[in-house]
């Protein structure tokens, strides 16, 4: 995914998923009948809990048609996919479980298609669609909007986690007396894969956050020119190996942080961050904002391989810290 920069800005203008344009608002209308209906079985339930109850420690389908839901489930086991009828017109709004998630999972396995999550706010300020405390996640043509926080995880080594096709906007915040949120969050999870998706107009803290041991972000759209107070596009406290290749950065100018674009080890170096790549990204400072900024910060000292990038002015490539 290569760009010239007058190809970016179309693509960040008008970056679609799987068709479905990005700023494309569901027709769908409240259903308060709402069936969620098991695929394997034929059996439909009035409640997602009940749903995801009945599946338990197996493994199955829910299929939720068009509608807005203030509904929301915690799964405890077993491997679930989260299905909508038709993407971009399921819409779970505001209803969270736990004071965590509209999911809140811990199961093995859970996998969500084509699902819109907004307006998730809890008293903590950490309100988000998701919320993954353990097992793998797989997410696609997905929308996360409007809320304290689009994902955010707790910790599991061993687990694997998969971003394709997806938007997160107007998440995040760094105000009060809460840490920051961000778009995604990632605690010390084995591996984040993020292709293919955009972010944009974050209302502060990072876009992506990551403490995962490996990193794969690809070919994704970062358009922070409407963000308000945010922070760096890609975070990598910890330190993680992997790659960073064919995205397009965009910084705005309403930033709490601007002086890095991708940090890697700020927090501390706990992976090692040998051979991690970054290369084919274009990355800019947005049009009008008089400032320099450094392309990729290291505080890891580690053996950081980086390649060719297309930068923009007043940008540096790299910066030890």
């Amino acid at each position: 995914m290569k760009f010239s920069w007058a190809i970016s800005s179309a693509a960040l203008a008008f970056l679609t998923i799987g068709g479905i344009s990005m700023h494309s608002q569901s027709m769908a209308q409240s259903n308060d009948k709402a069936q969620y209906k098991i695929i394997e079985t034929g059996r439909s339930f009035g409640s997602l809990s009940a749903a995801v109850a009945a599946i338990g420690d197996g493994a199955g389908t829910i299929m939720i048609p068009p509608g807005t839901y203030r509904d929301c489930a915690v799964q405890q086991g077993g491997s679930i996919r989260y299905q909508a009828e038709i993407a971009g017109e399921t819409i779970f709004d505001g209803a969270t479980c736990e004071g965590k998630a509209a999911l809140v999972l811990r199961g093995r396995n859970a996998e969500v298609d084509g699902i819109i999550f907004q307006n998730m706010k809890v008293p903590d300020a950490n309100g988000a669609g998701i919320r993954l405390e353990q097992g793998n996640l797989t997410v696609t043509k997905s929308w996360f909007r409007n809320s304290q926080q689009g994902l955010l995880t707790a910790d599991d080594a061993k687990g694997a986690i998969i971003i394709d096709q997806s938007s997160f906007e107007r998440l995040g915040r760094c105000d009060g007396d809460y840490a920051c949120a961000h778009s995604i969050y990632i605690g010390n999870y084995g591996s984040l894969t993020v292709t293919r998706s955009r972010f944009e107009a974050g209302n502060g803290g990072h876009y992506i956050k990551s403490r995962s041991a490996r990193a794969d972000i690809r070919d994704n759209a970062f358009d922070d020119s409407r963000g308000k107070t945010t922070n760096y596009m890609i975070d990598l406290p910890a330190g993680a190996t992997g790659v960073v290749s064919g995205n397009i950065f965009v910084q705005g100018k309403d930033k709490e942080n601007y002086s890095a674009f991708i940090a890697v080890a700020a927090e501390g170096k706990v992976n090692s961050s040998d051979a991690l790549s970054i290369f084919d990204n274009d990355a800019r400072i947005g049009p009008n904002i008089d400032r320099n900024s450094v392309f990729v910060a290291d505080w890891s000292g580690d053996r950081i391989s980086l390649g060719a990038n297309i930068l923009g002015p007043r940008l540096k490539p790299f910066e030890r810290r």
